[in-house]
């Protein structure tokens, strides 16, 4: 009988540790990783991308236009976020030029076209596609569509109105206003 409370006692060891290293490794998922920070839940749209070193040019954009308190707002809100080799990769000037005082309304166009209202993550992202004969279209803040589409069997792509298409590198960053889906263009609308 010894024996066996030893064994018992041993497998709830290995059970709980088991357990423990199960929830220590989930725990990053529920705070994913963007740019080596954890974007956390609790935080919105705006707070989380600060903190993301990938993000600067899109939050420096986000200011510009004077959007901040728009994306801190109660949402919720899908937000398709640019990186910055995203916007490295527009043509020489074009950041610069967009983030002009006197270009505010076409910077504001812009980052509002990659804003689609609702909580946009990948099952109901995908869910759209398939009711959607293989793409679904999302209706932008700015009032243009962006296209979603399956790239296989987990990846979803983004094409904007004007044909190019953004991959989703980082998947349902929850916010506690919405959800980021990080992207490696920056779409345009027409």
């Amino acid at each position: 009988m010894k024996h066996f409370n030893t064994s018992s006692a041993m497998a709830l060891v290995l059970l709980s540790t088991s357990l423990a290293l199960t929830a220590a490794s989930a725990a990053p998922m529920s705070n994913p990783m963007v740019g080596g920070q954890a974007m956390m839940k609790n935080m919105d749209i705006v707070d989380n991308a600060v903190n993301s070193p990938d993000h600067t040019t899109l939050v420096a954009a986000v200011k510009a236009a004077g959007l901040v308190d728009t994306l801190k707002g109660p949402g919720p809100f899908t937000v398709f976020a640019p990186t910055n080799e995203a916007f490295a990769a527009l043509p020489a000037g074009t950041v610069d030029t967009l983030l002009k005082p006197e270009n505010k309304p076409t910077l504001t166009k812009v980052l509002t076209y990659h804003v689609v209202p609702g909580r946009w993550d990948f099952a109901s992202l995908s869910r759209a596609i398939r009711s959607g004969g293989g793409t679904a279209d999302l209706k932008t803040v700015e009032g243009g569509t962006l296209t979603v589409m399956m790239n296989g069997p987990h990846n979803i792509v983004v094409r904007d109105e004007k044909g190019d298409i953004a991959d989703i590198s980082t998947y349902d960053v929850y916010q506690s206003n919405g959800v980021i889906q990080v992207v490696d263009k920056v779409l345009m609308p027409n």
